[in-house]
């Protein structure tokens, strides 16, 4: 699978790399076995950049990810993981987690102090099993943005000057505040979340002129906006943005996939081409949980998009004039 640089820094990724969300448990429990799986099929079909972060299933995820990377050399893979969130210990009394479907065995408490940075690294390093990260994100931080801004990304940019991490950045969704970082920081990669899709173009307003102008490279995550471009044709009560889909998103979304259909390709190899058509976009970031589902990935990923459907989706407006379609 082809890699790419991010920004200035000596880090590589491969095209498509795996999120490590819905191995937390994100919607529906996952065990142990079924993560596995998924992960070894996805080494199998060569990806070698994983994501995840202590959020995820409040360290399950990266637990996970770790079990299989240590037993891999280290010099095959990036892995990526996040800052922000400090996993305090607690007794779970019962109660299942908020937002992932693991005992509540911890809670979150945010912090983006240089401490509270370097401990998040200290307590991955240990729950993974390796011996370093390749890339460390602020994570989330939109309603935090001034700490991760001012005190976070210093402590970042230390640790990538102490040679602890290769390549620093923000894993977010909000494009103006990504694009305030970019601007005002030395970062090298930004993970964006949703807004860069056959569905969503607003990073073309700010984010994306930005990184181009700064050297500095973006991963596109949810590029199938929770599920709406998941499959050839949007199943009844699918989500947009972790909700369900407006009427208005259902129609587009179906219309998008005739274009698809009419050039003998479908609405998820689109979805997954789209992002890595423009020159910043390093590589795109999709959450898997099963083998299955690495497997129909990796199938639709790379598909040859024929030139017409792009000119058919501009030409019924439902495609960006800004965003660049050649390969």
């Amino acid at each position: 699978m082809r890699t790419n640089r991010l920004g200035r820094s000596a880090v590589e990724v491969t095209e498509l790399g795996f999120g490590g969300g819905p191995l937390g448990g994100l919607f529906a429990a996952l065990d142990d076995g079924t993560a596995a799986g998924a992960l070894a099929a996805a080494w199998e079909r060569g990806v070698r950049y994983f994501d995840t972060s202590p959020h995820y299933g409040i360290g399950h995820s990266e637990r996970r990810i770790g079990e299989l990377l240590r037993t891999k050399p280290r010099d095959e893979f990036t892995l990526s993981t996040k800052v922000g969130r400090l996993l305090v210990p607690q007794d779970p009394a019962g109660r299942m987690d908020e937002g992932f479907q693991v005992p509540a065995t911890h809670r979150r408490v945010w912090d983006f102090s240089r401490d509270g940075v370097r401990r998040s690294v200290e307590d991955s390093l240990t729950r993974m099993g390796v011996d370093r990260i390749d890339m460390l994100f602020l994570h989330d931080a939109e309603k935090h943005f001034e700490d991760a801004l001012r005190t976070g990304y210093p402590a970042l940019a230390e640790l990538r000057s102490e040679g602890v991490v290769g390549a620093i950045g923000a894993g977010m969704y909000h494009t103006g505040m990504l694009t305030k970082l970019v601007e005002e920081a030395d970062v090298d990669a930004v993970m964006l979340s949703g807004y860069y899709t056959l569905l969503q173009h607003s990073a073309l307003d700010d984010l994306l002129p930005a990184c181009a102008e700064r050297g500095v490279s973006v991963l596109a995550a949810s590029i199938f906006n929770s599920g709406l471009l998941a499959t050839p044709r949007p199943a009844e009560g699918a989500h947009f943005e972790y909700a369900p889909a407006s009427r208005e998103l259902l129609r587009r979304t179906h219309r998008i996939a005739d274009v698809c259909e009419a050039h003998g390709v479908t609405l998820p190899q689109v979805a997954m081409a789209f992002p890595l058509r423009h020159p910043v976009v390093a590589g795109i970031v999709v959450g898997m949980r099963t083998a299955e589902e690495v497997r129909s990935n990796l199938d639709s990923f790379g598909v040859e998009i024929p030139d017409g459907v792009w000119s058919d989706l501009r030409g019924e407006g439902l495609l960006d004039e800004r965003a660049p379609v050649a390969a």
